[in-house]
């Protein structure tokens, strides 16, 4: 099964470690992806930009309406996300109990919905 990884930091909080532990951090978060890269639990990921680069995109009655930020004022900012393969959600857990930056911040993970050709889910929020 598909799981996506988000993991939240505050970015005030990221920008006060020293140029050598931000360096650290971000050669730890190298190794851990090559890690799950090589026992073929990474399906993909990415490091995002700092929040205040976003723009927020919103369509209402046909129109499209940008916004530069991020959604919402948050304590803690979208910075990444790893997109993993594992047999249920415990083992999904177990690896991203091994994300570097969970140390610093929030790992929210969560089952990937799969669509299917016609775009039906099982699943729709309430």
């Amino acid at each position: 099964m598909k799981y996506a990884c988000l993991v939240y930091l505050q970015e005030a909080e990221i920008g006060k470690l020293s140029q050598s532990a931000w360096d650290a951090l971000n050669t730890e978060c190298m190794a851990f992806g090559q890690q799950i890269v090589d026992s073929g639990q990474r399906l993909g990921g990415e490091a995002l930009e700092p929040s205040f680069t976003a723009t927020t995109l919103r369509v209402r009655n046909g129109k499209v309406s940008t916004v530069d930020g991020p959604f919402a004022e948050t304590k803690e900012q979208l910075a990444g996300f790893y997109l993993i393969e594992a047999k249920d959600l415990n083992e999904a857990l177990q690896i991203a109990s091994r994300i570097p930056p969970a140390r610093y911040g929030t790992i929210e993970v969560r089952p990937v919905r799969e669509l299917s050709e016609t775009g039906n889910s099982s699943f729709r929020p309430q």
